[in-house]
């Protein structure tokens, strides 16, 4: 199941939520020739989780499908996943598999049985002193739980309806809320359409490789100062950059503090917060 983003987090009983971890969507298949783990496009994975699979033959099951993510905890504790990509090949035990749901056990499909029943079931079977964890329910209500993980500096969560059987692909039983977070990135230029919202093109410090555009939302003063500054350092667009006919291109040296969705390998739902002349 995938979950649908939204804007705030779902209120009501008929909700439970979980902290959203960064890391590789996986699931974990226990049968009688083992254990393996497969990606969420369905690759086999298990050669590259070694030690996750050790820990998974200590599960007390004959067989189970158990889905979940794999992660890599930073030093405060937080889900990394730039670190991640590191400790597949190098650091396999600072891996973790965090389990959040039960989809077959011991020969019985679990599918159409209630989340709320198959995460009880799934809580059984979890150690506490293993690579494989489970990945509790938060207590509270959605909007404070909400802001705790925002506070904590947590990527979002993830709420789910009590009720909802398992059916693969996109769903609304499943809804994700992601905290924003603030960076800074080099300006690429400015897109202008007229009857249209303006955009900045952003990309990575120093590298001109492009990460995706920010809505400027800035105060008018500040668009004016923008626009100014866009026109006084105009410059030839980024090498394979595709045309953009809408676009002033400006030279290197204007960096931007942008704020966009915690998690996300490009900026997803960005906005303009303050820009400067690089010293």
């Amino acid at each position: 199941m995938m979950p649908t983003l939204v804007a705030k987090p779902p209120q009501g009983d008929d909700w439970m939520h979980e902290a959203k971890f960064d890391g590789y969507r996986s699931q974990i298949i226990i049968d009688a020739g083992g254990a393996r783990i497969f990606t969420r496009r369905g690759l086999d994975w298990t050669s590259k989780y070694r030690d996750l699979v050790e820990a998974a033959k200590g599960v007390n099951v004959q067989n189970a499908i158990i889905d979940g993510e794999v992660v890599v905890l930073n030093d405060a504790g937080l889900s990394d996943f730039a670190a991640l990509r590191k400790a597949i090949t190098r650091r396999q035990h600072d891996l973790y598999f965090v389990a959040f749901d039960l989809l077959h056990l011991n020969g019985h499909d679990l599918r159409d049985m209630a989340l709320e029943d198959r995460r009880e079931i799934l809580a059984g079977l979890i150690g506490s002193d293993s690579r494989i964890q489970f990945s509790e329910t938060m207590p509270g209500e959605a909007n404070a739980i909400y802001h705790l993980i925002d506070a904590a500096g947590l990527e979002g969560m993830v709420s789910k309806r009590r009720d909802s059987k398992y059916r693969s692909g996109p769903t609304t039983n499943w809804l994700k809320t992601k905290s924003f977070t603030e960076s800074e990135f080099e300006l690429l230029g400015v897109e202008r359409e007229r009857g249209k919202p303006a955009f900045a093109l952003m990309a990575e410090p120093g590298t001109r490789k492009y990460v995706g555009s920010a809505f400027v939302s800035v105060n008018r003063e500040m668009r004016e100062r923008l626009w100014k500054r866009v026109q006084e350092h105009a410059g030839p667009p980024p090498k394979e950059m595709p045309k953009r006919p809408a676009t002033q291109w400006v030279k290197p040296g204007i960096k931007a503090r942008i704020k966009h969705l915690r998690g996300e390998e490009d900026l997803r739902h960005a906005s303009l917060q303050d820009f400067w002349d690089e010293s």
